[in-house]
């Protein structure tokens, strides 16, 4: 699923904002606003000394308020200096806030129904799976390792201005089965009870619905029994796509090292590893956790499991 971004890049774009606004920012605050005070300064004395030769005419001067309009003129920002100081703390927070520890999204397509709706708002965890440099995406203190059954956001493969969102489901040396629509993980079949059917707004008909408990995770899915298992023709040539066999019932993958393998819970609308291959771990965005908000509808609004 393409989670969509309001700009294309929005990380760079805002990494060049916040440079931007605060190279003015600290240019101002130990330069510029010296050179204003030093021109201020300058202005005043003479304003003091020809006030001091007008007085001693016998002349009257409004001495004071003339002097603090020339202060104020003199040590007042220019507009794009002063926007940038305001810009700056707030783009710095943001940057500080979106690459370390939360991140937003929104959910624009459905192969992450039932568990996640199209339209919903997500966070997403930046921290719980390492510490990584902003825009580069490279991890220079590691914490913790996707476990199965997380719902991970990470970099498309295929194209990495994409971030996409499924669950894990295998990690590094694990051997993964899908046959006739289930999984095996490690040799150990993964459990499946049978719930109410589920309606899908999006093309009107009921799909399937269980819990499925993967290695301890319980979490709902979908399958539509008109679908085949898998559609062999959009299958696509990925990194150790030596480490899977296909067949017409399904397939078997090996998960390399430093790789997970990752599948939609609305398993026959989903496009996942099963066609486009492993998730390396320098591709991790973070684990989503939250769906803050969900415009048409409030219910959805608490924890994502």
């Amino acid at each position: 699923m393409n989670l969509q971004l309001i700009l294309g890049n929005f990380a760079l774009i805002l990494f060049v904002l916040m440079v931007v606004t605060g190279v003015i920012w600290f240019l101002d605050v130990f330069y510029l606003a010296k050179q204003r005070r030093h021109a201020a300064d300058r202005a005043l004395a003479e304003f003091d000394g020809r006030n001091a030769k007008l007085t001693a005419d016998g002349i009257k001067v409004d001495h004071a308020a003339n002097r603090s309009a020339i202060e104020h003129a003199l040590l007042r920002q220019p507009t794009w200096i002063e926007y940038s100081g305001s810009f700056f703390p707030v783009i710095a927070l943001v940057f500080f806030l979106r690459s370390f520890l939360y991140e937003p999204f929104k959910i624009p397509s459905s192969s992450m129904v039932p568990t996640l709706l199209v339209g919903d708002l997500i966070l997403v965890n930046k921290y719980t799976y390492g510490i990584r440099l902003p825009v580069l995406n490279k991890k220079i203190i590691e914490i913790n390792n996707p476990q199965r059954g997380d719902v991970m956001v990470f970099k498309y493969p295929k194209d990495m201005t994409q971030d996409y969102i499924k669950r894990v489901i295998g990690v590094p040396g694990d051997k993964i089965t899908y046959e006739n629509k289930r999984l095996t993980v490690n040799g150990k079949p993964v459990s499946y009870a049978p719930m109410d059917d589920y309606l899908d707004d999006e093309h009107l008909v009921y799909n399937k619905q269980y819990q499925e408990n993967l290695t301890g995770v319980s979490h709902r899915i979908l399958n539509n029994e008109q679908a085949p298992t898998l559609n062999l023709a959009d299958v696509k040539h990925f990194p150790h796509d030596d480490a899977c066999t296909y067949n017409y019932d399904g397939f078997t993958c090996v998960v390399p090292e430093g790789n997970y393998f990752m599948m939609g819970d609305n398993r026959d609308n989903s496009a996942d590893s099963r066609y486009w291959g492993f998730v390396p771990d320098k591709n991790i965005v973070g684990k989503a956790f939250f769906v803050w908000m969900n415009l048409s509808n409030l219910r959805r609004i608490g924890g994502i499991h």
